[in-house]
This record gives C-alpha cells, structure tokens and sequence, in this order.
C-alpha cells in the first residue's frame, strides 16, 4: 500500500494553493498601469483560479474524468503557453540585456511566467497524490464498508459508484 500523508498535509496544501491565488490574484490586479494589462490580467487569472480550486477541493486534480480532464487540460494549456513566452524572454534577455533582469520590465515578466510554470507543474505532480487508489485499497475500502456499514472516505465514493449515505 502507497504511503500516506500525515493528517496535517491536506490542510497545508490547502493553505499553500490559497495564498497563491490569492498572489496569482495580486498579481493580476497590479498589471492596470501595464500597457498589455488585458493579457497579464488574463495570464495571471487563469492560475489564480486553477489554484483556487485546487485550494477548495484537491480531488479535481486526481482521477474523475471531468475533474480531471478540464483542470488539467486548462492548466496544461496555459503551461504551455507560459513557458513558450519565458523561452521567448529568456532568448531575449541573452541577446539584450543591459543589466539585472529584474530592473526591467521583460525580466519581471519572466519571473512572473516561471512562478506560473512552477506553481502549475506542482499543482499537476499533486494529482499523483490525489490519485486513484490502489486494486488492494479499493478491495480493503469496499470490505470494510460492506463488513461494517461504515461511511466510505469522500474521496473514494466515487470509486465505487455509491454515495456516502450509510445503509443501516
């Protein structure tokens, strides 16, 4: 059986994936004195609700198909594009920089599209955690909730095509 995570874990990803769209968020409402403010609002936006999401309910990057299939379509998308324009920069920065990248306004950019790229492929490698259960857990879950008639974890209902309700 795959390790588990202690009890606090869930609470502390949570936590994390909260502060950063509310970053993501700060992010995106700072761009209104930028000349491209419709695209940054946008680029910050999107992992801001992503993040939030995953905040609210960490499953929806794990198994269920719907979940699963939009949040990480969205977010796979919007990876791809991020690191597109921070290759772009970088190039950009090897044949004009004049000083630190940070001084000037396209190195701030690619610092903002590598902690999008970053936090994303995190929230990605979460599903991992988040993922179905083993053959041997869904057999140990599912004996367990019909010897006892005990409620089934949330996360795992779904595996087994009930609700949680008890039957008593």
């Amino acid at each position: 059986m795959a390790p588990t995570a202690p009890p606090w874990a869930r609470g502390l990803w949570r936590a994390c994936n909260a502060l950063m769209a509310a970053f993501f968020g700060l992010a995106a409402v700072v761009q209104v004195n930028d000349p491209d403010a419709e695209l940054w609002v946008v680029v910050y936006m999107i992992p801001a609700v992503l993040t939030l999401l995953v905040g609210f309910n960490p499953l929806i990057t794990g198994y269920t198909f719907l979940g699963n299939f939009v949040w990480k379509s969205l977010s796979a998308m919007h990876m791809l594009f991020c690191m597109v324009w921070a290759v772009r920069l970088a190039h950009y920065f090897l044949l004009h920089a004049q000083q630190n990248i940070l001084h000037e306004e396209e190195g701030r950019e690619l610092s903002g599209l590598v902690i999008i790229t970053a936090w994303m492929a995190l929230c990605h490698s979460s599903a991992k955690m988040n993922s179905k259960p083993s053959t041997y857990e869904q057999v140990t879950l599912l004996s367990s909730y019909t010897q006892n008639k005990r409620r089934v974890a949330p996360q795992y209902s779904e595996v087994f095509g009930f609700s949680q309700l008890s039957y008593r």
